[in-house]
């Protein structure tokens, strides 16, 4: 082999080798700071869990709206523990751009007093290129992270009323998954519309959010909506958000959706940016 064509095969390697060894430093860096947004999520929890939680009984929902009872008369059993924190593994397709989906699978680390999550997701954008993301909301604070092979920026959105709001519409959005952290114990407030919806809000170190749920006969929640905050070229607009849960069976001893979907109502006509699946979940009381 020529001298040449050898050292040609060897820098390759070579280059290969170092790009292997930076996505590798990438990655630990990357899980080194979503383990650190779990440990302040969980720290920011201990206080609530120094109380023993309540056991849901239907008196606890007697006063509130009629869709809202028939949920939690379908979600729970009386004697159901109050959830204080859940871990669960996601699963399905994610559409930074309309129509454009790629794979994504991601960890969910939860908390329900105070409220609070972790988000953190792998998507797969391209061969040996995937982005890294961690959406999360702790002590009232929101903040979206996002880096390509967990080395080149994308986005890091922290720290604005208006994230914290998006963050805090997230959570509560999300409570079906978690169906006690939709009870009063809570902090949530139910207000009636009509027999198949209801609205609930939730406040957080003076943040409040409003989410409007949707109920089928049973009193399964099948769909939400809102008015929330998105990013427009680096501004903070109100848009309308909707989402759709469905697929509901038992898990804890609660009724829960393993699937849905999440879209921003454009004037152009929705985009659904998130459809996928609950494929493990873990729930923990005190």
């Amino acid at each position: 082999m020529r001298r040449g064509v050898l050292i040609g095969i060897t820098a390759t390697g070579g280059a290969a080798l170092a790009a292997l060894g930076a996505k590798a430093l990438g990655d630990l860096a990357w899980k080194r700071g979503t383990a650190r947004s779990v440990e302040r999520l969980s720290d920011r929890a201990q206080p609530a869990r120094r109380h023993p939680p309540p056991e849901f009984s239907p008196d606890q929902v007697e006063a509130l709206p009629g869709p809202v009872q028939r949920y939690f008369a379908f979600a729970l059993r009386p004697g159901q523990r109050f959830i204080e924190s859940a871990l669960s593994v996601q699963q399905g397709e994610f559409a930074i751009n309309p129509g454009q989906w790629r794979h994504f699978r991601a960890t969910h680390h939860a908390t329900v007093r105070p409220p609070g999550f972790v988000w953190d997701a792998i998507i797969r954008m391209a061969p040996g290129m995937p982005m890294r993301v961690r959406d999360s909301y702790i002590g009232g604070v929101g903040r979206m992270h996002g880096r390509f092979a967990g080395l080149v920026p994308v986005v890091d959105q922290s720290g604005t009323p208006e994230m914290a709001s998006g963050s805090l519409h997230r959570y509560l959005a999300e409570a079906p998954w978690i169906p006690t952290a939709l009870l009063p114990a809570a902090g949530v407030t139910w207000a009636a519309i009509d027999e198949a919806r209801a609205r609930a809000t939730i406040s957080d170190f003076g943040t409040t959010v409003s989410v409007e749920f949707e109920f089928d006969e049973r009193g399964a929640i099948v769909g939400m909506s809102a008015e929330r905050f998105r990013d427009v070229g680096g501004t903070a607009v109100l848009t309308p958000w909707a989402g759709r849960f469905r697929s509901y069976r038992e898990i804890g001893g609660m009724q829960v959706p393993e699937e849905g979907e999440v879209s921003w109502i454009l004037p152009e006509g929705p985009h659904t940016y998130w459809r996928g699946r609950i494929t493990e979940v873990s729930y923990m009381t005190d």
